[in-house]
């Protein structure tokens, strides 16, 4: 039984299960799954192994307050992270006490969202760090190889956007100490198959431990591409009891992944499902995609947002980025917004493409110049008329649902519902951009209500939290526009809004 890489894998659970069945788990034990899967279990690990560590709590906090006593002790920023998740779910930082509460609320509910569970713990935030990780492979034999370090550091919303392997711009005693606190990490869990060991890097070129995962990550190729080892292959081999038979391997070349997500760059990343009418991928030397759509395919609001992976490959980081940005000017997906510009563009950017590396993991949000134009989907009609398909919400055991048909198919549902005295609703065309404007407060993207932080007269400053939406498994906070008085506020928990659906207004 291989897991692939979502909740599953690292499961100890299921991971127990299938052994109990009599089956080949193609994965860690589950124990090791359980102990680096509890992200305070894991710190003692690493404390153990003699991993460098920042400040954190010894155990899952209570509540809002201890997090801010953890804070006023060690100073901010902190980052609460949730204990039993990973991959940015769970994870918010805060820069002042004010926020620590409703930081720490959408933490839990993300977590449990996520993982099932809500418990959170604090450590100290290195500001402004690199993300860098190792890929590692360890037997039923003892031993353990790195085969890779990766820099993930180009993410939003704690989650990655681009990796490359191996990690530039890092010193011969980093890569070092990087390399010893891995497999020593690993040795000290009883770890067996492939794993990831994640660092920060800050600034001053402090080191610190993240967390391991205990599965094939998403960003693998690269390792692969640079080495020639077939991760998932090793896999199964160490599965079936055969020693590696190699140490560390030697690095050839220069790889980067670029995750093809559904998310609107031009408009903060926000989460744009869709459907994907037109999906033309590139192709050349050291081109490589792993895809997950086509032309076609409906991507709905309950799914993570990652469409496909685009791997680039070259001789140098140099060669690599110039083959990158070819393969991105022809990426064609059409229907949806996706991340693509994104990627066009930061292939050129000094701070990325440059010595001094100035990227690190919140460089999106507070430096990068996104002047990325918003993505206007073509209206209703237009998008029937030119790709031949619509969608429209039907309704099915209570629940509704965007399905994406031929047009002529759509209209023969909708003169059948017609003479049935009910019409199905056709989505309306997004907007291209938030429509808040005057006094009305509009949704800037389709996602289910989570919170309400309002009631009706409230009175609310500009940049006041209103609701939290939650879209494609990530929570995004809707804030005041403006100063005033709430008025005609129908948000409810668990209701569904469309793109540039209102949500209440803010008057004088």
């Amino acid at each position: 039984m291989h897991p692939g890489y979502g909740f599953l894998s690292e499961n100890a659970e299921f991971a127990q299960a299938v052994l109990d069945a009599g089956l080949t788990w193609i994965g860690p034990p589950p124990q090791a799954i359980r102990d680096l899967g509890d992200k305070v279990a894991a710190r003692h690990i690493a404390q153990r192994a003699g991993a460098p560590l920042v400040a954190g709590t010894p155990d899952p906090v209570s509540g809002a307050d201890e997090v801010v006593a953890f804070a006023r002790e060690h100073g901010l920023p902190i980052a609460i992270k949730a204990a039993f998740g990973g991959g940015g779910r769970g994870l918010k930082v805060a820069r002042t006490l004010e926020e620590v509460p409703e930081l720490y609320d959408s933490a839990v509910r993300e977590a449990v969202a996520a993982f099932g569970r809500g418990e959170c713990f604090v450590e100290r935030y290195l500001d402004r760090p690199r993300h860098v990780e190792t890929q590692c492979l360890a037997d039923q034999h003892g031993n353990v190889v790195v085969v890779s370090t990766r820099d993930c550091s180009l993410q939003r919303r704690h989650q990655k956007l681009v990796e490359e392997a191996p990690a530039p711009f890092l010193s011969e005693e980093q890569n070092a100490e990087l390399y010893r606190a891995s497999k020593a990490i690993l040795k000290e869990a009883g770890y067996v198959g492939a794993g990831t060991c994640e660092f920060l890097v800050g600034q001053d070129g402090t080191i610190s431990f993240l967390e391991v995962n205990t599965r094939l990550q998403v960003e693998h190729p690269v390792s692969e591409e640079v080495t020639g080892i077939d991760l998932v292959r090793e896999m199964f081999r160490i599965a079936d009891g055969e020693p590696l038979g190699y140490d560390d391997p030697e690095i050839r070349g220069h790889s980067f992944e670029f995750r093809i997500n559904g998310e609107d760059a031009g408009r903060g990343f926000l989460p744009a499902p869709g459907t994907v009418t037109t999906f033309t991928p590139p192709s050349g030397p050291g081109v490589r995609l792993d895809a997950g759509v086509e032309s076609g395919s409906v991507i709905g609001p309950a799914w993570d947002s990652l469409l496909a992976k685009l791997i680039v490959t070259g001789a140098t980081r140099e060669q690599a980025l110039q083959r990158a940005s070819r393969a991105l000017a022809e990426f064609k997906v059409e229907g949806m917004a996706t991340v693509i510009p994104f990627h066009q563009k930061v292939v050129t950017d000094p701070a990325f493409t440059s010595d001094p590396f100035r990227v690190h993991t919140r460089w999106i949000e507070t430096e990068f110049t996104n002047d990325i134009p918003p993505f206007a989907s073509p209206a209703a009609g237009e998008e029937a008329e030119e790709t031949g398909r619509e969608t429209v919400v039907v309704e099915v055991g209570g629940k509704r649902l965007e399905v994406s048909l031929p047009a002529s198919l759509g209209m023969t549902i909708a003169r059948t519902a017609a003479a049935g005295g009910a019409k199905p609703k056709r989505r309306a065309a997004r907007k291209s951009g938030p429509a808040a404007s005057g006094d009305a407060l509009a949704s800037p993207m389709q996602g289910t209500i989570v919170k309400v932080a309002v009631e009706e007269g409230q009175q609310v400053n500009e940049g006041d939290l209103v609701v939290v939406l939650e879209a494609m498994k990530m929570e995004q906070p809707i804030n005041a526009h403006r100063s005033g008085t709430i008025k005609g506020i129908t948000a409810e928990v668990g209701a569904s809004l469309t793109s540039g659906a209102v949500i209440c207004e803010i008057k004088d």
